[in-house]
């Protein structure tokens, strides 16, 4: 049995061991406890790989209840906590918009989360290039990439620019349904990537922002593809091959993706992991197999959906109000979350799995996030 070596405060705080303010790691038999309030430990080469990794999520919101009570208070000492401990170097914080005014919708989401995250800087840092994530891994911060799911608000390529340059790094072509640049998944026809939305692929890799297709129909995801000249992103999706949703991505699309060097975020939303119960992240982990069989390890990474506890978590007026904005097709379960796969730590108990799959050191630190790393990097460069 090995001891843990000494480490300083800006490694605690880096790697996976952060939680120094409420315990120190303990040793039982060459595992760690990561949280002195949680008697879950973890072996230490899962440690050692989250604490060398670049860990990404590409699609953590910072909150999924995401009004007034959360933003417009500094952050807590417990929810600072679980963001420095939970081993995830870069959260992609993106919602979907929609009503009659997306353009004033997304210029409030931008300003009231860049300000959010510049108020609590000792945890959050934001990202401009790529090299972001690195500095923000090595000082032991959270880097926040801001995005959204829909892209409603880019009504002209000149509206590309502009919110580039206020900071948008990454935008979902749809959200479910139809809008001017294509067709959502939970649409009965897909009419596939409009006049509109080519230009706006085409203002997306002029300027160096990630083009996301997680929530398009399935002609649209092809097109999408074909016509944007760099590889693109599904952040957060699973395979329909494993569970028949609308919002899930074919093998086609799927191979698609992978030939122009694109990568795919898997999910832990559960009716997207498994049609069966009981929904645990050995599941999740089957959907990171079928990609890696299909287009190879370097094309698949982790796009959780969900913020650090999950929505199981949130009060049920909050529930609700999700459930009610969803289409019937969605066919919510009584629980939302995976098993397993809803608490700050989930990404030591996805690298858990991984090693017990048999994945190597290097194929299990490009699923954390190498892989988006090098699509982010060949996208903002830097």
């Amino acid at each position: 049995m090995k001891k843990l070596l000494p480490m300083s405060r800006r490694q605690l705080l880096g790697g996976a061991t952060a939680l120094a303010a409420t315990g120190f790691p303990m040793i039982n038999f060459g595992q760690y406890r990561l949280n002195a309030a949680s008697p879950k430990t973890y072996s230490k080469r899962a440690v050692d790989l989250m604490r060398q990794s670049l860990v990404i999520d590409m699609l953590g919101a910072l909150k999924i209840d995401m009004g007034p009570k959360f933003f417009a208070v500094p952050l807590s000492e417990k929810d600072a906590k679980e963001f420095l401990s939970s081993g995830i170097t870069g959260f992609h914080h993106a919602i979907g918009l929609g009503g009659p005014n997306p353009r004033e919708a997304a210029l409030d989401f931008f300003a009231t989360w860049q300000g959010y995250a510049g108020r609590n800087s000792d945890v959050f840092t934001l990202v401009d290039k790529a090299a972001d994530l690195v500095r923000a891994k090595k000082n032991g911060k959270c880097a926040v990439i801001m995005g959204l799911q829909s892209s409603d608000h880019l009504r002209r390529p000149e509206d590309v620019k502009y919110f580039y340059q206020i900071g948008q790094r990454c935008s979902q072509l749809t959200y479910n349904s139809q809008n001017l640049l294509g067709s959502g998944s939970t649409e009965r026809v897909d009419g596939g990537v409009s006049d509109l939305g080519a230009e706006i692929i085409a203002a997306m890799n002029e300027v160096g922002m990630l083009v996301d297709v997680s929530h398009c129909g399935d002609r649209t995801t092809l097109d999408a593809i074909a016509i944007s000249p760099k590889p693109i992103a599904i952040t957060h999706s699973n395979c329909r091959a494993l569970v028949n949703h609308p919002r899930l991505k074919t093998d086609e699309a799927i191979r698609a993706l992978g030939a122009k060097g694109g990568v795919m975020g898997i999910t832990g939303v559960r009716m997207f992991v498994s049609e069966k119960e009981p929904t645990t992240i050995v599941d999740i982990v089957d959907h990171i197999d079928h990609v890696v069989k299909l287009i190879g390890i370097e094309h698949v990474g982790i796009g959780s959906d969900a913020d650090l506890n999950g929505y199981d978590d949130t009060p049920p007026e909050v529930q609700k109000q999700i459930r009610a904005a969803y289409k019937s097709s969605y066919a919510f379960r009584d629980k939302i979350d995976t098993d397993g796969f809803d608490h700050p730590l989930k990404m030591y108990d996805l690298t858990e799995e991984l090693i017990r799959r048999r994945y190597s050191d290097a194929n299990i630190t490009a699923i954390l996030g190498g892989n988006f790393q090098r699509l982010l990097t060949a996208t903002w460069g830097g």
